[in-house]
């Protein structure tokens, strides 16, 4: 009998606010871009991407190309899906 191989989607994982504010902490904290937006690609997935991307007033298609790990978005589009997600960014001094 032949195995299966399903992709990864760690969007199923992702059920609680505490996980996604953790997950997005932690790509901030790596400083890197790619892990950002693709952080917040997760969460908006997890969250429903098609709600996302119209309370952040993108397309679910352009939101999907931002938050790839290809994807560079505008801080505009950052800021929109954050609030779509009811996150905030804090600075702090380390």
């Amino acid at each position: 009998m032949a195995e299966t191989i399903v992709p990864f989607n760690a969007a199923c994982y992702l059920e609680s606010r505490e996980a996604q504010a953790e997950l997005l902490s932690e790509a901030f904290a790596s400083g890197d871009t790619a892990f950002i937006a693709v952080a917040l690609g997760t969460i908006a997935r997890a969250r429903g991407m098609t709600e996302v991307a119209r309370e952040a007033g993108v397309t679910r298609e352009a939101l999907y190309k931002a938050l790839s790990g290809e994807g560079d978005p505008r801080l505009s589009t950052l800021l929109g899906v954050m609030r779509a997600l009811n996150l905030t960014i804090r600075a702090e001094a380390s």
